[in-house]
């Protein structure tokens, strides 16, 4: 388990700090965050952009994926599939939770669900993660 703030702190000034993620919790099996939906992350319409909920997904993935490495590995995505459901509107805020459906030696596979307001399922995310033994 890695500490939220541990987290954040590690991201400070990258892409993911850009995007405004909230770490609530981070762990091998599960990693949680939340993410506001601000005007710059919008698309026509003020809702929020499929890139950016792809973004949130990608990360939260990574960062499971991350927590199981072995010492000195790293990791990438090689495959990313998202089914978009429906819309997050300015002002509001996802929550994105994504859990391994596969943690092996040389591949992970996370699946993600981002809700919006009201619970309402926006997108799910399934992204297989490879894991690059370190040199």
């Amino acid at each position: 388990m890695v500490e939220p703030e541990t987290l954040r702190r590690r991201l400070a000034g990258l892409f993911p700090d850009t995007l405004g993620i909230e770490w609530l919790e981070v762990g091998a099996e599960r990693v949680r965050a939340r993410m506001p939906v601000r005007r710059e992350l919008c698309t026509a319409g003020d809702v929020l952009h499929g890139g950016a909920m792809m973004a949130l997904a990608d990360t939260l993935g990574a960062v499971g994926t991350f927590v199981n490495l072995p010492e000195g590995a790293r990791t990438t995505t090689i495959d990313s599939s998202t089914k978009f459901i429906a819309a997050a509107p300015l002002g509001s805020v996802v929550e994105a939770e994504s859990t391994a459906f596969h943690r092996g030696r040389t591949t992970m596979v996370w699946q993600t669900l981002l809700r919006g307001e009201n619970d309402l399922l926006c997108a799910v995310v399934t992204q297989t993660q490879l894991v690059i033994a370190g040199q």
